[in-house]
């Protein structure tokens, strides 16, 4: 058992963080000799959001890794609507085995998916609303620690300029984003704080509201440190009164002290429904936490869809073996029987399938780069989100 209230890796691999109807099922099937070919497809029940940012494949593909299956899935970063276009469910993974090679790990597939394909879904209408503007993933302390580099990979796949968490940033690749806590200006003072961050940093941003009134600590930070990068807000909800207006108010004494230059940057409790008044009124960056790491979780549901080769499903789903076709011109989708790889589009665009092999027989064939990753996604919230 491990120390902290928390599945261990060996607990999910070994199949323990299933639910318990699965374990019975496998009893039940076991003693009956019966271990049918079957065809699961992983669709959306209901979705918070327009489009998916499909996020989480990697640990599936880990999870199922050396079990005698093939999997097929649309690529991670990959945005899309949880219905095509006439109103069929999209499925993002199909994976076909005999029954009990990978019964029991219905569970921990889901949750794999579903949490992190939240997070950046949330984290994909934050970035399509800033634009080049930068926000960082600040949420990992808001959140159980044993899940935090799921938090900021999601939402660096969903396009989040960089990520708090120090492990987070070294499996990504990528340097942490970080500026200075309230506890360095309580210990030291506002005046050493700064002089220790200032001659310390690359990337030079004060946090200015420990003590002061935000306008004035502004105006003495930019005095004394002309040449930093950004001061930061932090105001507790408490003292914010009107906040988009005291950003305004800096902006303006900041700017006829000839300080255009600093920027401001805003975090504690920014959500999506802020983010446009805070721009209009001189925000130029975001450290945004719980509204990201607690992200509602996409409604992920698996399926059989097929039996030894008869299509079969449950009520409310739809049976037969599935691809996803999307147009290379207007991004149309269609979901199809898997006997329909290509086809025409209306606009004269060709609709291809999405859907890539990435186990077979149980080895991994495919496995991308989180490079390769962010890069689509971010390609695909330029091109494709439509708020």
């Amino acid at each position: 058992m491990s120390k902290f209230a928390m599945a261990n890796e060996n607990d999910i691999i070994n199949g323990s963080s299933t639910d318990v109807y699965f374990d019975k099922t496998e009893e039940y099937l076991k003693k009956l000799n019966v271990n049918p070919k079957v065809t699961m497809e992983v669709t959306i029940s209901s979705s918070a959001y327009n489009y998916i940012n499909f996020t989480g494949l990697n640990d599936v593909v880990s999870l199922l890794e050396n079990h005698n299956i093939n999997l097929y899935a649309i690529p991670e970063g990959t945005l899309i609507r949880p219905r095509d276009d006439n109103g069929i469910p999209v499925p993002f993974i199909r994976i076909e085995g005999n029954y009990l090679d990978f019964a029991e790990f219905e569970t921990p597939l889901l949750g794999f998916i579903c949490q992190a394909s939240g997070i950046s879904s949330y984290s994909s209408m934050i970035k399509k609303i800033l634009n080049n503007i930068p926000f960082m993933s600040f949420g990992i302390r808001r959140m159980h620690p044993a899940i935090s580099i799921m938090i900021d990979r999601s939402a660096y796949i969903g396009g989040a300029s960089g990520v708090s968490g120090v492990l987070s940033a070294k499996v990504l690749g990528i340097e942490a984003s970080g500026t200075m806590p309230h506890a360095l200006s309580l210990i030291l003072g506002d005046d050493e704080a700064w002089k220790i961050q200032h001659d310390n940093s690359n990337f030079r941003v004060f946090l200015i509201d420990t003590y002061m009134d935000e306008k004035f600590a502004a105006i003495k930070a930019a005095d004394e440190f002309p040449d930093i990068d950004y001061i930061r807000l932090d105001t507790p909800s408490s003292r914010r009164g009107n906040f988009p207006n005291i950003i305004r108010e800096i902006r303006w004494e900041l700017g006829i002290r000839n300080h255009k230059n600093i920027k401001i940057m805003v975090s504690g409790g920014i959500k999506i429904e802020d983010l446009n008044e805070l721009v209009n009124a001189g925000v130029e960056a975001f450290g945004i936490g719980t509204s990201i790491a607690s992200a509602k979780p996409v409604d992920f549901a698996m399926d059989i869809v097929n039996i030894e080769d008869v299509n079969k499903t449950k009520r409310g789903k739809f049976s037969g073996i599935k691809n996803v076709l999307r147009c290379d011109k207007c991004y149309k989708v269609k979901t199809v029987l898997n006997n329909i790889s290509e086809e025409k589009c209306d606009c004269g665009g060709t609709m291809k399938n999405i859907m890539e092999k990435y186990i077979e027989n149980g080895k991994i064939i495919k496995n991308e780069d989180i490079n390769i990753i962010r890069k689509r996604s971010l390609n695909e919230i330029n091109n494709i989100l439509n708020l």
